[in-house]
């Protein structure tokens, strides 16, 4: 059994399956991947629903929440009472609603530019372990 890795002055440990990299302090540091990279870096292929499901979902409630807000603002115009509330909130539900639909469609580009980059260094990758693996 081992016994995770510990920094010189005994206080952090490293879980296991983590690289330790030791600075110019001396000190060792554990330097792990976050959960966006693994994706990008992950060597199995993924279907399009599995890419675009976030950005995809984002854009659909941005567009329910402004169509919601359409409808809260023309109340106000077709409805006596309560007028006031239909007025603060409709404005309110209509700029979240465009903020969450901007977001998912700027969020789309993004991926698909992260994709290509993937794509290349998988590519450089193999080319590096084609030519220095000999």
């Amino acid at each position: 059994m081992e016994v995770p890795a510990r920094s010189p002055d005994g206080s952090e440990q490293c879980p296991q399956g983590r690289e330790l990299v030791a600075s110019s302090t001396g000190s060792t540091l554990c330097m792990s991947s976050s959960r966006s990279e693994s994706v990008w870096t992950s060597s199995t292929p993924r279907s399009r629903w599995d890419i675009y499901r976030k950005p995809l979902v984002v854009v659909a409630v941005g567009v329910a929440v402004f169509v919601f807000g359409v409808v809260i603002t023309s109340l106000a115009c077709f409805l006596k009472e309560h007028k006031k509330v239909y007025k603060m909130s409709g404005p309110a539900f209509l700029s979240l609603g465009l903020m969450l639909l901007v977001c998912g469609l700027v969020w789309i580009p993004i991926i698909r530019k992260k994709q290509k980059q993937r794509q290349k260094s998988q590519f450089l990758q193999s080319l590096k372990s084609f030519f220095f693996n000999r």
